[in-house]
C-alpha cells in the first residue's frame, strides 16, 4: 500500500525530532510551528475515509471539540505526496496520536521510525478498563510487541461481511445465505447462480485472496514464529489455498475485484463492512443484503480475525496525558455509539452500541445487521519472538499469477511463495543491518 523509502536517510535525526532540514512539506509545518500547549496533532492513515476532512470532522471532529473546548486539534490525514510518515517526520511534525491500521502498518511505519510509545503507564495511571473492549482487537495489539507492550488501542475494525445481490437469488431462484453458512454450502450456491446469458455474466462468488489469508480464519501466521522467515507450507495454509481456488474453478467465475458488486453481476461478495456505504454510494438502486462470511465446518463459530485500525500516542508526543484522554473518550460508550450509526464497528460492543449501527444510513433500514455481530472473531495470529524481522508477506502473490496464471497447485504456490518471500526477509534484515552500521558511523 504505502512505501517507507526515504525514511530511513533521515533515521538519525528521528529521536530529536528535527528530521532533516527541508522546512514544510506537502503543506505541514515545522514541529516549532505546532508546539501550542493546548493543540493536539491527529495524524490518521486508516480509516482511509478520513482523507475526507468533512467525513472526520462528521464522526470525531465535532465531538472531542465539545468534550475537550480547552484543546485545539489539529487534523492531517495520510496522502501521496507530501503526507506520508516520512514527509511529516522530515519536516519536524510528530504527531501526538496516530491512527492505523494494526496489521499492516505498525511494524513498518511506527515501530520502524521509532514512533512508538507503550501506553500500559497511562492506562494504568487514568484505570482504563482495557476488558471493555473486545479481546480479540486487544489481542491484535498485544501481539505486536513481545514484551507485553500495547502501543496502542483498537479503535475500528473493518469486520469482513458477506454481501449479497438480492435480485440475482431471486433471478435464480436460490436461497438467500444465513448466517453462520459454510464454504461448502456457499460454494453450492455459487455454482447455481454463475451463469452466463447473452453478454451478461453473473458470477456466484467474488473475494480477495489477500484478504482472506490476511486474516484467516484459522489464525494462520505466514511469518515462523522463532526463525527470520516465511512459514507457508503447513496442512492449514493447504487447507486454506484449496478451500477458496475452487470458488475460482467454477467456470466463469474467474476472480476480478469484489469493488465491481456495485455493478450488479456478482451474486456474493465477501468484503470489508465499510463497503456498507460505499457500495450503496455506488449504487444506490442496488438490492443487497449482508450475512456472516462462511465458515469453516470445523470452525462454525470463527470469523475472520478483527481487521483493526487502532489509536497511538508517539514516544515524542509532549502532551501524551491530554493525548490518552482524548482517546479514553473516542473509546466512551457515548463516541461508540455515534460512530455506530455512521456504520462504524468499534471494539466496544455494548447492546447499545449494536443497536445504533446503521441508524444514520437509511438504505441499512431491515437489513440483517445483526449478522455483524454473529459469532467470534478468530484469534489473532500467534505473536513471534523478540528481535526477529517484521515482513509483509506478499500472500496475495500465492493466487496471482502463481494459480490465477500459471495453475500451480496449492502446495507449488505455496512453496513457492514461501521461498520468494524467506529471500526477502534476508534481504530486509541485511539492509538493516548496513543501516544501523551507517548510524553508528
Amino acid at each position: 500500500m504505502r512505501k517507507s523509502a526515504g525514511v530511513v536517510a533521515c533515521m538519525s535525526a528521528f529521536l530529536l525530532f528535527a528530521g532533516c532540514e527541508t522546512g514544510p512539506v506537502g503543506g505541514i509545518v515545522k514541529q516549532e510551528e505546532t508546539s501550542n500547549d493546548n493543540e493536539l496533532f491527529i495524524y490518521t492513515v486508516w480509516p482511509a475515509y478520513y482523507v475526507k476532512e468533512e467525513i472526520f470532522e462528521k464522526q470525531i471532529g465535532q465531538f472531542i471539540k465539545k468534550k475537550f473546548p480547552d484543546l485545539k486539534f489539529k487534523h492531517v490525514h495520510w496522502d501521496n505526496p507530501g503526507r506520508q510518515y516520512q514527509d511529516l517526520i522530515a519536516a519536524g511534525t510528530i504527531p501526538d496520536i496516530i491512527m492505523d491500521d494494526s496489521f499492516l502498518n505498525v511494524n513498518r511505519y511506527i515501530i520502524d521510525n521509532d514512533l512508538q510509545y507503550d501506553m500500559r503507564e497511562l492506562i494504568k495511571k487514568y484505570n482504563f478498563d482495557t476488558s471493555r473492549l473486545n479481546p480479540a482487537m486487544m489481542d491484535r495489539m498485544k501481539n505486536i510487541a513481545s514484551d507485553g507492550s500495547i502501543y496502542g488501542l483498537p479503535f475500528q475494525t473493518s469486520d469482513f461481511i458477506l454481501f449479497y445481490n438480492k435480485d440475482i437469488f431471486d433471478k435464480f431462484g436460490v436461497e438467500y445465505p444465513k448466517a453462520g453458512m459454510t464454504y461448502d454450502e456457499a460454494y453450492e450456491k455459487a455454482k447455481k447462480l454463475t451463469r452466463v446469458e447473452g453478454e451478461i455474466t453473473y458470477k456466484g462468488y467474488s473475494q480477495h485472496p489477500g484478504h482472506y489469508m490476511n486474516y484467516n480464519q484459522l489464525s494462520l501466521n505466514p511469518l515462523h514464529p522463532t526463525e527470520d522467515r516465511a512459514s507457508m507450507t503447513s496442512e492449514g495454509w493447504v487447507k486454506m489455498v484449496d478451500n477458496l481456488r475452487r470458488f475460482y474453478d467454477i467456470p466463469a467465475n474467474q476472480f476480478d475485484t469484489v469493488e465491481k458488486f456495485p455493478l450488479g453481476n456478482i451474486a456474493m461478495a465477501v468484503a470489508s463492512a465499510d463497503r456498507i456505504v460505499k457500495f450503496h454510494q455506488d449504487n444506490p438502486n442496488l438490492n443487497f443484503d449482508i450475512s456472516t462470511p462462511p465458515v469453516f465446518i470445523d470452525h462454525p463459530n470463527n470469523r475472520y480475525q478483527p481487521n483493526v485500525s487502532s489509536v497511538y500516542i508517539t514516544k515524542q508526543s509532549k502532551k501524551k496525558d491530554a493525548a490518552f484522554k482524548v482517546i479514553e473518550y473516542l473509546l466512551s460508550e457515548e463516541m461508540q455509539v455515534e460512530l455506530a450509526k455512521e456504520g462504524n464497528i468499534g471494539p466496544l460492543q455494548t447492546q447499545a452500541v449494536k443497536d445504533a449501527f446503521g441508524a444514520n444510513l437509511p438504505y441499512m433500514k431491515g437489513k440483517n445487521i445483526a449478522s455483524l455481530f454473529y459469532g467470534n472473531y478468530a484469534p489473532a495470529a500467534p505473536g513471534r519472538a523478540a528481535g526477529l524481522t517484521y515482513h509483509l508477506v506478499n500472500t496475495p502473490g500465492v493466487f496471482a499469477p502463481l494459480i490465477f496464471s500459471e495453475s500451480k497447485d496449492s502446495v507449488t504456490a505455496l512453496r513457492m511463495t514461501e521461498e520468494r518471500e524467506t529471500k526477502a526477509i534476508a534481504a530486509e534484515k541485511a539492509a538493516k543491518a548496513e543501516l544501523q552500521k551507517a548510524v553508528k558511523k
